[in-house]
C-alpha cells in the first residue's frame, strides 16, 4: 500500500494549494480518508476527512471554512484544498487512510495506513 501525497509548497499568506494524495494497492473505495498535519515541535493534528463514499466530511476549527476535503474513487485520489492560508498552517501534511472511523473522529490512533507527507510553508 502507498499513498503518495504531493502538492505542497512555500505559498504567502493568504495564498492557496492543493494537495494531492495518490493511493495504491487498496482497495480505495473500501476506506475513509484524511489529512493530517504537523508541525516542528508539535504534535500531528487532525486536519480533514472525507467517508469512503464522499458523503460525510469533517474539518478542524481551525481550518474549516479554508478548507475542502474531496475524492475521487474512480483515480484513488484525495484532494485537500486550502485556501485564505496563514503561518500558523505551516506543517507537514499526511494523508491517512482509515477503513474504521477514527480518521472520521479526528483521530491519528488505529489509522491503517499513512502518506509520507508533504511540506506546506506559510510566509508572512
Amino acid at each position: 500500500v502507498q499513498l503518495q501525497a504531493s502538492g505542497g509548497g512555500l505559498v504567502q499568506t493568504g495564498g492557496s494549494l492543493r494537495l494531492t494524495c495518490a493511493a495504491s494497492g487498496l482497495t480505495f473505495s473500501g476506506y475513509n480518508m484524511g489529512w493530517f498535519r504537523q508541525a516542528p515541535g508539535k504534535e500531528r493534528e487532525f486536519v480533514a476527512a472525507i467517508s469512503w463514499i464522499g458523503s460525510t466530511t469533517r474539518y478542524a476549527d481551525s481550518v474549516k471554512g479554508r478548507v475542502t476535503i474531496s475524492r475521487g474513487n474512480a483515480k484513488n485520489t484525495v484532494f485537500l484544498q486550502m485556501n485564505s492560508l496563514k503561518p500558523e498552517d505551516t506543517a507537514v501534511y499526511y494523508c491517512a487512510a482509515d477503513r474504521r472511523s477514527s480518521v472520521l473522529a479526528g483521530m491519528s490512533e488505529d489509522i491503517d495506513y499513512w502518506g509520507q507527507g508533504t511540506q506546506v510553508t506559510v510566509s508572512s
